[in-house]
């Protein structure tokens, strides 16, 4: 399959979907949203949040579910979580993941030359960091026999993503939010950690980076992340050369995509909308 097959993608369209579970790696779950027809259909990874320590494969699924019903083979999966595997052991997972679906596509009526990833909040920022850096030596570590498939990713969806984990760390310490002060120590292990592991200042390092493009949903009333810490990255993506989007939503707070409501139904429209855009340029 070439990315040529997929022009067609429709983000109007309205079909049938199935749900399968599977494993992609020893114990690690994916779950499929597969529409009906023969396709080829675009693939998309699904990377949920929960601070890096908490959450599943069907956080995000009223998003999933109605990008799927557009044509979109959506695969979300589970990874493995901190305090048990710390940073960067969940990147490596979705590194791989990310490898594997490619590699599997056409098993599900996909094309592996557009799998592209949706990530939210700290799986917004495991997303990032593999589509800024699919090739990293430190990421880039389980083998996938029988496949030369790398992570690259063609596109973002990042729904109020921690595009710095360093500075929502401060943020989090001045503010009093001892959870999520308690889950980044025990994810990241270390300052140096947080600021290693961090798109933003990777962008700001002048990292070599690979820059997919991306849009990020964001709602003003964000109090797990402010919104100046997104805007600033946005800043810094587009000034390296990316291509990035931002879309602020009003009132609504972090995580809001999880509901379903009117707000969710935009974004998603939001998030269709771009996906064609991009599945319409040469990979």
């Amino acid at each position: 399959m070439t990315a040529e097959s997929v022009v067609n993608y429709d983000p109007d369209r309205v079909c049938e979907i199935s749900v399968q579970d599977l494993e992609y790696c020893d114990g690690l779950a994916v779950r499929f949203n597969q529409p009906s027809g023969a396709g080829p259909f675009p693939a998309l990874l699904d990377v949920h949040g929960g601070v890096w320590s908490g959450g599943d494969k069907t956080n995000a699924e009223v998003m999933d579910r109605a990008l799927a019903e557009s044509g979109i083979v959506v695969a979300a999966i589970d990874f493995r979580l901190a305090p048990e595997h710390p940073y960067p052991a969940q990147v490596v997972d979705v590194n791989l993941a990310i490898r594997w679906l490619k590699s599997r596509a056409a098993d599900f009526q996909a094309d592996s030359d557009t799998v592209g990833a949706i990530g939210t909040s700290s799986g917004g920022h495991t997303v990032l960091l593999n589509a800024m850096r699919p090739h990293h030596p430190a990421y880039n570590v389980l083998a996938l026999p029988g496949s030369d498939a790398d992570a690259t990713l063609r596109y973002v969806l990042a729904g109020w993503p921690i595009v710095d984990s360093y500075v929502r760390y401060q943020y989090a310490q001045e503010q009093g939010k001892a959870r999520l002060v308690e889950l980044s120590e025990g994810y990241f292990l270390t300052t140096d950690a947080m600021k290693e592991g961090n798109p933003h200042q990777m962008l700001q390092r002048g990292e070599d980076v690979h820059l997919p493009p991306v849009i990020i949903i964001q709602g003003s009333a964000d109090e797990n992340l402010p919104v100046p810490v997104t805007e600033r990255f946005v800043s810094a993506y587009r000034e390296a050369g990316g291509v990035i989007e931002l879309e602020m939503f009003p009132d609504m707070v972090h995580g809001f995509g999880y509901s379903a409501g009117p707000e969710t139904d935009r974004a998603v429209a939001l998030m269709k909308t771009f996906v064609s855009r991009c599945l319409s340029q040469a990979a």
